[in-house]
C-alpha cells in the first residue's frame, strides 16, 4: 500500500497540474456560457452533457498522461489505418445534420437509448497528430527530399480526402490542413522548400474551388464579401456580428444578452458561443478569454521547446496548432471575417466529443513532459 501511495505521489509531483488548471478555467467559462445560451431551451441536457464531458475529460487527462506514447511509436502505421477506418465508418453509421455534413454517429440511431453522439474526425485529429509526428521523426534527416515531402503530403491528403468524401465537413478538412502546415513549418524543413510549398498550396485552391467544393460551401465563403449573394446563408454570420457589437465594452450582463436570451442568435451554444460571451461580458470579457487561450498555447509551446526528443516536440506543436486553428476560425466566424464552417471553440463550445478530445490532447502534452529522455530520439 505504501508503495502505491508513493508511486501516486511521485506521479502527482511530475504531472503538469498547471496545464490542467488552465483548461479547467476555460471549462468553467464554457459551462457558464453554455448555461446562459441554453437556459431558454427548457432542457438541462446540455449542461448535463457538458459537465459529464468535462469530468470524463479530466479523467482522460490523467489516464493519457500515464501512457508512454513513445512505446507505441512503432505502431503508427496501424494507428493511421485505424484512423482511416474510423472516418469511413460514417458511410454506414453517420447521420446528416442540418448543415449538410454527415459528421456524427448518433447512438440513438444505432438502437442505443443514449442521446449522445461521436464525431470521428474530432477524435481522429489526435491520432493524426500522433502518426504525423512519428512519420516526421522517421524522416527527420531527409525532410528536404522530394520523396519525403510526397510521403508527408500523402499522409495528410489521403486522410483529409476520406474525411471530405465521407462527411463533407469542410471545417475539419481546414483544421487538419492547418495542423499539417504548422507541423511542417516546425519540423526543421528548409524555408527554401517550405515557402514554395505554401505557394503551391495556395495555387491549389483554384482547382479545389472549381472541382471539389459544393455549391453551399462556396456560398458560405462568398457571403463574407457580399451578403446579398444569399441572405439566408449570410443570416447566421450577420446575427453573430450584431450580437458581438451589442456587448460593447463591458457587456449587457450575464444572462442579460438580448440576442442570446431572446433566441435571435442561431447555434448560440456551439458555433457562435464566443458571440454570446461578447454580448454578455463585453469586449473586456472576450479579451480575457483570448488571453487565457493565449497563455494555454504559450504553455504548450514552452513545453515543446523543452522536449527532450523531436517526436515529443512535434506532438506538442501539433496540439498547439490544433488549438490555434480552431480558435482563429471560430472567433473569425463570430466576427464575420471567416466563413461559417462549424468548428467549435475549444473547451467552451457545447460538445462532449470536442471537450474530451481537448483534455486528452493536453494529457498527451503532460505525459510527454513527464518522461525526460536523453537525445536518442532527436
Amino acid at each position: 500500500m505504501k508503495v502505491h501511495l508513493r508511486s501516486l505521489w511521485e506521479y502527482i509531483k511530475k504531472c503538469d497540474l498547471g496545464l490542467l488548471a488552465i483548461a479547467l478555467v476555460l471549462s468553467v467559462i464554457g459551462l457558464a456560457a453554455v448555461y446562459s445560451a441554453t437556459r431558454t431551451l427548457n432542457s438541462n441536457k446540455y449542461m448535463y452533457v457538458q459537465t459529464l464531458a468535462v469530468g470524463l475529460g479530466i479523467l482522460a487527462y490523467f489516464i493519457i498522461s500515464a501512457v508512454d506514447l513513445d512505446k507505441f511509436g512503432d505502431f503508427w502505421m496501424w494507428a493511421y489505418l485505424f484512423n482511416i477506418l474510423l472516418q469511413l465508418s460514417l458511410i454506414f453509421l453517420g447521420t446528416e445534420g442540418n448543415t449538410g455534413n454527415r459528421s456524427w454517429i448518433r447512438l440513438q440511431d444505432l438502437g442505443i437509448p443514449i442521446p449522445l453522439g461521436i464525431q470521428p474526425a474530432e477524435i481522429g485529429k489526435l491520432i493524426y497528430i500522433f502518426t504525423l509526428s512519428r512519420h516526421m521523426y522517421i524522416l527527420r534527416d531527409k525532410l528536404d527530399r522530394l520523396t519525403s515531402l510526397v510521403q508527408l503530403a500523402a499522409h495528410t491528403l489521403i486522410l483529409v480526402g476520406v474525411i471530405y468524401l465521407t462527411s463533407s465537413d469542410l471545417g475539419m478538412c481546414v483544421a487538419y490542413m492547418g495542423i499539417f502546415v504548422f507541423m511542417l513549418f516546425a519540423s526543421g524543413i528548409s524555408m527554401k522548400i517550405f515557402l514554395p510549398l505554401c505557394g503551391a498550396g495556395c495555387a491549389a485552391l483554384v482547382p479545389i474551388w472549381k472541382f471539389f467544393l459544393k455549391g453551399y460551401q462556396k456560398t458560405r465563403i462568398l457571403v463574407l464579401f457580399d451578403p446579398s449573394v444569399d441572405p439566408v446563408v449570410a443570416y447566421n454570420g450577420l446575427r453573430s456580428m450584431m450580437t458581438v457589437g451589442g456587448g460593447r465594452l463591458t457587456g449587457q450582463g450575464y444572462l442579460q444578452g438580448a440576442m442570446n436570451q431572446h433566441a435571435r442568435l442561431p447555434e448560440k451554444y456551439t458555433d457562435f458561443i464566443f458571440a454570446t460571451i461578447c454580448e454578455e461580458w463585453g469586449f473586456i470579457g472576450a479579451v480575457v478569454v483570448l488571453v487565457i487561450f493565449s497563455f494555454l498555447i504559450w504553455k504548450i509551446l514552452h513545453d515543446a521547446s523543452w522536449a527532450d526528443n523531436r517526436f515529443g516536440y512535434l506532438v506538442c506543436v501539433g496540439i498547439s496548432s490544433m488549438l490555434m486553428v480552431q480558435i482563429l476560425i471560430n472567433v473569425g466566424m463570430c466576427l464575420g471575417i471567416m466563413p461559417v464552417i462549424g468548428l467549435t471553440l475549444p473547451f467552451i463550445s457545447y460538445g462532449g466529443t470536442s471537450v474530451m478530445t481537448m483534455y486528452t490532447a493536453l494529457g498527451m502534452v503532460c505525459g510527454l513532459q513527464m518522461r525526460k529522455r536523453p537525445d536518442r530520439l532527436r
